[in-house]
């Protein structure tokens, strides 16, 4: 389960374990929860978390294209540098903003 803190016109989610597809189902209903209850930006903080999967990523492309549609943002915070490396190969962090943790 997943932490949702509501800070303004922001929401954020920290999973707090790896984005792999063992959890994708309930990360993703998560996700959309928070997309649902607020109209501001989406923030995943991935503090603590080592490894995305593909279906992880696949969550977190689908998050964002929801918030885009309806021209919201979403921010990925706090991500491990193996993580970071990952989105910048696949050049998610051009479609939305990917920030290394420290």
């Amino acid at each position: 389960m997943s932490e949702v803190v509501n800070k303004g016109d922001q929401t954020i989610i920290r999973p707090g374990t790896d984005v792999v597809a063992s959890m994708a189902e309930t990360f993703k209903a998560e996700l959309v929860s928070a997309i649902d209850a607020s109209q501001g930006e989406l923030i995943i903080d991935l503090a603590g978390v080592e490894m995305v999967d593909s279906v992880g990523i696949g969550v977190i492309i689908s998050a964002h294209n929801t918030l885009h549609q309806s021209g919201r943002k979403l921010e990925v915070i706090n991500v491990s540098t193996d993580v970071y490396s990952l989105f910048a190969t696949m050049r998610l962090n051009r479609r939305f903003t990917v920030a290394q943790a420290g």
